[in-house]
């Protein structure tokens, strides 16, 4: 655990984010901070990874991708940011990211925000952190259920229309051995909508094939 390195600390990586390379956002005030904490820490900077013109929802971030591939190699005991809002793109993705760093022995600090999850104060922030997480997935569910039930009250039909299905072709598809998800995807048509438009011993693929054959 993080917490066991904490007099071990070495090797830090470092990470920053800019969302935009206008506005004179410079990634180089975050990472002269960084640097210099690193610095009064005795800490050797291995890497600094650094995403440029990236918004911090988006899924996919190069240097951030990275981080965690070579934190799966264990290059750094400890990855330094300024924010914590630069590192975690949600906070579902941050909760994750830190459990994954931590089940790897690597401490996480946040500079501005004052958290050291190597330390015990930061570890019950990070407990609170992953509560935070919890009651913002019930919310979506409880809003995602909500929905299905006034769209039901509605008379709405859910899911992707059958259209006019050629239910020959489905079973012809599945006898070739083409999954369900295959089939509904040559089709344009949802998975439920090929599920039903198969007869029973067509739905398991030996089965149909058998017959094929």
């Amino acid at each position: 655990m993080a917490t066991e390195i904490l007099s071990q600390l070495s090797r830090v990586a470092l990470y920053a984010r800019v969302s935009t390379l206008n506005h004179n956002q410079d990634p180089e005030l975050q990472l002269a901070e960084l640097r210099e904490y690193a610095s009064r820490r005795g800490w050797k900077i291995t890497e600094e990874y650094l995403d440029h013109g990236i918004s911090g929802s988006k899924e996919s971030r190069p240097a951030l991708n990275k981080l965690m591939a070579d934190a799966g190699r264990r290059r750094f005991d400890a990855v330094l940011v300024w924010k914590i809002d630069r590192f975690g793109r949600s906070l579902k993705h941050l909760v994750n990211a830190l459990a994954e760093l931590d089940a790897r022995g690597i401490a996480f600090i946040s500079l501005r925000d004052n958290l050291d999850l190597s330390t015990p104060s930061g570890r019950l922030m990070f407990q609170i952190i992953g509560a935070m997480a919890e009651f913002e997935r019930a919310l979506i569910q409880e809003r995602v259920k909500a929905g299905i039930a006034r769209a039901r009250c509605r008379g709405t039909r859910l899911g992707r229309p059958s259209g006019d299905l050629d239910h020959a072709r489905v079973v012809e598809l599945r006898a070739q051995g083409a999954s369900l998800r295959a089939i509904a995807r040559k089709l344009g048509v949802g998975l439920g909508t090929v599920h039903r438009a198969l007869p029973a011993r067509a739905k398991t693929p030996s089965i149909a094939i058998a017959a094929n054959g």
